[in-house]
């Protein structure tokens, strides 16, 4: 598949298409279909299409092992984040309404930034094991 040159080419089209879907449903999230976990997965698409198109090699030195723990760490880090805050400023944990002096700002707010945790923990856990799988050699 590395050398087919008309694959090359629809993906270099599709994958910026698919990454930018992946915002709008991102951010498009708190008011219709969608969110965080499918942003994630729609987002892992395009860098797996890009392995699987140029190579797994090529992929690794876009998204390093390290760079994907450490998004995995920051998503999660993220949404927690958001809940201890919550409790920090005096409300249950993830109870949004704390986050800013209008509870529906706080919703709002709230629901985003969790959201976007969620998002980048998925993408970045599809990578990798996309990267587990694909790295692999074949030993017989």
């Amino acid at each position: 598949m590395k050398d087919n040159q008309v694959l090359r080419v629809v993906a270099k089209i599709m994958i910026p298409v698919i990454l930018l879907f992946a915002f709008y449903v991102q951010f498009h999230g708190d008011y219709g279909p969608g969110g965080g976990f499918q942003a994630g997965v729609i987002f892992a698409a395009g860098p797996i299409l890009y392995g699987l198109i140029f190579g797994v090699e090529r992929l690794q030195s876009v998204f390093t092992i390290v760079s994907l723990k450490i998004l995995i760490a920051a998503g999660l880090l993220l949404f927690a984040g958001v809940g201890f805050a919550t409790v920090f400023l005096g409300g249950d944990y993830l109870d949004y309404d704390q986050l800013n002096r209008d509870p529906i700002l706080g919703q709002h707010l709230g629901i985003l930034l969790v959201e976007l945790g969620v998002g980048i923990t998925v993408a970045a856990v599809m990578i990798t094991i996309f990267i587990a799988f694909a790295g692999r050699q074949n030993h017989r």
